[in-house]
């Protein structure tokens, strides 16, 4: 390699010479892995990264200007790529971080969020297709916390009746909302109670 001029292999290089690229490739290619490991500290990657500079001086051999040394553009670009590659992981690494932070610390990458969101309709259009006066019962137990007397007194019906009325909403619930028993068990709805 020393006694060919390296002017004359980057002429060869441009004009688009095999031999002269695998002489190059052969000659430094040990070395700039040796260079990038010094960056990388993990040798694969370092021969990934050289392996793309050799790819891109293939496909740019053109911008190779004569009086370049070869040996520094070589080593500059090689500590060069190094280092942006560590900057992209670097970030990438920070978004990952940040990605997993949000992940497990805010509500909408909670996945019992979209269940329970899921259910939430389930139960609301079972108890919206009650019949109106079962519903309307059923909700002032439920959802108001009112005493079955004070339902009976407030609609001007029969303590039975309240019972009665209930008890029909509670069945009708059970059956369409059968899928989600275990859940609402598991999640401490205690409206079939």
């Amino acid at each position: 390699m020393q006694e060919i001029k390296e002017q004359i292999l980057v002429q060869r290089l441009k004009d688009g010479d095999r031999t002269a690229f695998e002489l190059l490739f052969h000659f430094y290619y040990p070395g700039l892995v040796i260079y990038s490991t010094q960056f990388m500290t993990d040798r694969s990657t370092a021969e990934e990264i050289v392996q793309d500079f050799f790819v891109r001086l293939w496909e740019k051999r053109q911008n190779i200007h004569s009086a370049d040394s070869l040996k520094s553009y070589f080593f500059t670009s090689i500590r060069n790529s190094s280092l942006n590659y560590l900057k992209h992981k670097k970030i990438e690494s920070g978004y990952i971080n940040e990605i997993t932070e949000l992940s497990n610390n805010n509500l909408l990458y909670d996945p019992d969020l979209y269940i329970v969101s899921e259910l939430q309709e389930k139960i609301d259009s079972a108890i919206n297709d009650l019949p109106k006066r079962c519903k309307e019962i059923f909700v002032m137990s439920r959802f108001k916390g009112l005493s079955n007397d004070e339902i009976a007194t407030e609609l001007s019906l029969s303590k039975r009746t309240v019972e009665t009325q209930i008890s029909n909403a509670i069945k009708i619930l059970r059956v369409e909302l059968k899928e989600y028993l275990e859940i609402l068990i598991l999640l401490g709805v205690n409206i079939f109670f």
